[in-house]
């Protein structure tokens, strides 16, 4: 079992801007909505350890509308591969992008969504984190929820290299409301949601020409889904560094500012 070294960090920002017109979920980032929008930071180690730099890419915008918070997100990646087809499925044994949502900020009750490369998904919640004896809800799913996924190169190839993958995401206020007591959905201007970005990564070896996780699929890794009782061969990418290997600390979530 892993142990799990914690220092403080300071939660990354971000000013999330309205946008003038629907977005068009593709998983491309190409519709023209997306073009005024800032991008975060690149994502650092979760631990905010400066030693351990990813070795690919990533970053998100966010924007929204009457309707939707939209999330977009582009991951260098020179070699793009995928297994899981089920939804609702344990997500992260795959490469995967993740986004944790915490709308009235209080560490309480908040919503998860991962989502793999071959564009399966799984969404789940928890009234509280694992660590404070929290079990989640798995498969709440947001039925107007929209996501697609983008490849820029060859999916399970590993005959050439890949430029990377983008992901798309369209999360309804209506069904968001659930997580947010008490407070306006859509924000009004000026709210602060508490939200972060993960992007897991396993490395990888070639066998009889297809891509094989290191450790294999199927290795005993994990006693439950709490990041306190697995172990961690994986690298774990984020927009605001937790201080820890554990993303189930929502307070230590970065800061979405609606405006």
């Amino acid at each position: 079992m892993a142990s799990i070294s914690e220092k403080v960090v300071v939660p990354r920002k971000y000013l999330c801007r309205r946008v003038g017109s629907p977005i068009v979920i593709d998983g491309s980032l190409s519709d023209p909505g997306w073009a005024s929008l800032a991008w975060s930071e690149n994502f650092e180690d979760i631990t905010g350890d400066p030693k351990l730099k990813p070795r690919f890419r990533t970053r998100v915008k966010m924007g929204w509308d009457d309707e939707y918070f939209y999330v977009g997100a582009k991951m260098e990646e020179p070699h793009v591969w995928g297994t899981i087809t089920e939804k609702n499925a344990v997500m992260f044994e795959d490469n995967d992008f993740e986004v944790f949502i915490d709308p009235d900020c209080d560490g309480l009750n908040y919503y998860e969504f991962e989502i793999n490369a071959l564009g399966s998904i799984w969404e789940l919640s928890l009234p509280k984190p694992y660590g404070e004896g929290g079990v989640p809800i798995l498969g709440c799913n947001l039925p107007g929820l929209k996501s697609a996924v983008q490849v820029v190169g060859s999916l399970n190839d590993p005959s050439d290299e890949d430029e990377g993958w983008s992901v798309e995401i369209a999360f309804p206020w209506a069904e968001l409301a659930k997580y947010n007591k008490n407070r306006a959905t859509p924000p009004e201007p000026g709210d602060i949601w508490k939200v972060n970005f993960s992007r897991v990564q396993w490395k990888h070896e070639v066998v009889d020409g297809r891509y094989v996780r290191i450790p294999p699929h199927g290795t005993p890794l994990a006693e439950s889904l709490n990041p306190e009782e697995q172990q961690h061969p994986e690298d774990n990418w984020v927009w605001s560094p937790q201080g820890a290997v554990n993303m189930h600390l929502p307070l230590r979530w970065g800061e979405v500012e609606f405006r």
